[in-house]
């Protein structure tokens, strides 16, 4: 296994998706599959049949990405034309960083949530309230340091929207990876040797950046 996926492993997206599938195939939809998301999942559960989501890809697919998806769908989730998509379809779905720049963020939720098996599970991740609170930093620390982030969601609001389709909240809160707490004295340590800019995010999981919400569909 490779050292990025190493770090993978611990985090808290991928620690909830080995909850809900185990060592079992699944079909996956992964909602905004950039920064080689494809390779490293796969690398991480070999029994993944994965879809893609993105608006394009421009941002981090490389060749081995493009070809280890099943399939993969260009769109533009604001317009909710999500007809192309199989309804009742997918095993999992992961919406990590990609709320916040929808302004119709809870509607997206909502209609993509058809797209889940009875039984299936969602996992949805954000920057929260307090990212609005924090410094500004390289990369993103503080919410408004990417200005494409749009809407700011909560935990509650989320749980509820999933609520009304018929999902049970199996967790919800604030994203605490302890392990990520742990080497952040490491991380900061290889950006300063090679002399580049500490990237805000080797801080999100000790300040509360970001928030989740992680559900199964029972109806």
């Amino acid at each position: 296994m490779s050292l990025r996926n190493i770090f993978s492993t611990y985090t808290p997206k991928y620690n909830f998706l080995k909850k809900a599938v185990k060592d079992t195939p699944f079909t996956m939809l992964d909602i905004g599959a950039g920064n080689h998301s494809p390779s490293k999942t796969k690398e991480l559960f070999p029994n993944c049949i994965y879809y893609g989501l993105d608006l394009n890809k421009e941002y981090s697919y490389s060749d081995t990405d493009i070809n280890i998806m099943t399939g993969f769908y260009e769109m533009d989730l604001t317009k909710l034309d999500f007809d192309i998509i199989p309804d009742k379809f997918f095993d999992y779905i992961n919406i990590a960083h990609v709320i916040e720049h929808l302004y119709n963020g809870d509607v997206v939720i909502e209609k993509l949530s058809t797209k889940l098996k009875k039984g299936g599970h969602i996992y949805i991740e954000y920057p929260g309230k307090k990212s609005t609170t924090l410094p500004s930093m390289n990369g993103s620390l503080n919410f408004y340091d990417d200005e494409t982030h749009v809407r700011v969601y909560s935990y509650n609001e989320v749980a509820s929207v999933l609520e009304k389709v018929g999902f049970e909240i199996l967790s919800k809160g604030m994203r605490r990876s302890w392990f990520y707490i742990a080497v952040i004295p490491f991380r900061a340590l290889g950006y300063l040797i090679k002399g580049q800019k500490l990237p805000g995010n080797i801080f999100w999981d000790l300040l509360g950046f970001a928030e989740f919400v992680y559900a199964k569909k029972n109806t």
